[in-house]
């Protein structure tokens, strides 16, 4: 059985699909203690160590995959090398280390799509070139969650690594995350760049954002914009995963209302979004109605965003605890050990669970494809927790 780490576990999304894939999990580790407290009482404690994991590096046994979504933190420009910014001091830099000293045979990071574009790409150049001198092969690629059969428009960058002793018996011009997808039009050097990477560009030299597709080793890159998902499953709407019956305490309140009356008719699709209603072309998000016949808008862990507004009926209100679970691909009563207010952030952060599936499965070749099906998860008895929305003000 391969044995897995999982570095900024959050709640755990990881942690649920190296379960599914029969990954043993043997370390896991977070600093915030709210997310430490909803792990420990999913996964228990045994495996589990809360603080700061340059702290904790020492304690690292070695393992076979190590998985993380990584904080994006700024890399300093001083003392630049070749180009790329200094990633020395940051939380991302503790991978790299890890990735030194245990070696494993594959890495999944995962992180926001806005990486590949921040500060004209030179935050991600300096994640690749760190990797790329390491003993990996890798690709990236941007997935949205709405593909993996989950009702919202969450985009994440996915980075994966698979280690030479391994990657020298896969064929040159194959990669996973790029199996299901079409490059078009289709360049005639596609299939040429990936089995001659002399011609390819050196990473410290890459100026401005990066593609959503990309293989690179040794400091070089070759990358490409992937038009489809082969695998995706049917959309699903917002409205499918929502609750029949909820309290009052998510309803609007009587000054929000008055708010409403001044927006202006939008009604249209947004990145499959569906928005109803706005201020002043949007610059006043607090005050957009959004429908239910599309899919959510990306869920964080930013506390404004936990007042989003739908119509849902004749009513306008946010939505509940449950439902962020439902549309982030959790088992509805995950964040149960804390208060209904914390759970929005914590589900907001997580990645979630049947992405991390695919990816683990694509990367790690002798792993099996058994990716729980999200609408299982949207049945079944409703969030046991007591409690409302209240917490949260009169917004």
């Amino acid at each position: 059985m391969l044995t897995a780490i999982e570095l900024f576990a959050g709640i755990g999304g990881f942690r649920i699909a190296a379960d599914n894939a029969g990954l043993k999990t043997i370390w896991a580790n977070d600093i915030d203690p709210l997310a430490s407290l909803v792990y420990t009482t999913n996964f228990g404690s045994s495996e589990f160590h809360q603080g700061d994991i340059r702290e904790l590096f020492e304690n690292i046994p070695p393992h076979d995959v190590l998985t993380g979504g990584f904080p994006c933190q700024p890399f300093s420009a001083a003392g630049k090398k070749q180009g790329i910014r200094d990633p020395r001091g940051t939380l991302f830099q503790v991978i790299v280390d890890i990735l030194k000293k245990h070696s494993p045979d594959y890495f999944v990071l995962e992180n926001v799509k806005r990486l590949l574009t921040m500060e004209n790409g030179s935050h991600f150049a300096t994640i690749l070139y760190s990797l790329s001198e390491l003993d990996y092969r890798l690709e990236w690629r941007l997935l949205n969650s709405w593909n993996f059969g989950l009702p919202q428009n969450r985009q994440r960058v996915f980075i994966t690594g698979i280690h030479k002793r391994k990657a020298s018996k896969i064929s040159p011009v194959q990669t996973f995350l790029s199996s299901t997808a079409d490059f078009s039009p289709v360049d005639p050097s596609f299939f040429w760049g990936l089995s001659d990477r002399e011609h390819w560009p050196l990473i410290a030299n890459h100026q401005k954002a990066f593609p959503y597709w990309g293989t690179a080793i040794e400091g070089r890159f070759f990358s490409g914009e992937p038009s489809n998902f082969s695998e995706a499953k049917p959309r699903v709407k917002l409205a499918e995963v929502l609750e029949p019956e909820v309290d009052s305490s998510f309803d609007f309140t009587e000054k929000t209302l008055e708010w409403i009356d001044k927006n202006t008719v939008v009604n249209r699709f947004v990145d499959g979004v569906e928005i109803l209603s706005n201020q002043r072309g949007g610059a006043r998000m607090g005050y957009t109605i959004f429908g239910i016949n599309g899919v959510a808008p990306t869920l964080t862990s930013t506390a404004s965003r936990h007042y989003e507004r739908y119509k849902i009926g004749d009513r306008y209100r946010r939505l509940t605890n449950v439902e962020y679970a439902r549309i982030q691909g959790f088992p509805v009563d995950h964040c149960n050990a804390t208060t209904v207010y914390n759970q929005y952030a914590l589900f907001g952060n997580a990645v979630p669970p049947q992405m991390a599936s695919w990816v683990l499965s694509s990367v790690v070749q002798s792993l099996p494809k058994t990716i729980e099906e999200p609408r299982s998860l949207f049945t079944g008895a409703m969030c046991a927790q007591q409690g409302t929305f209240e917490t949260l003000g009169s917004g």
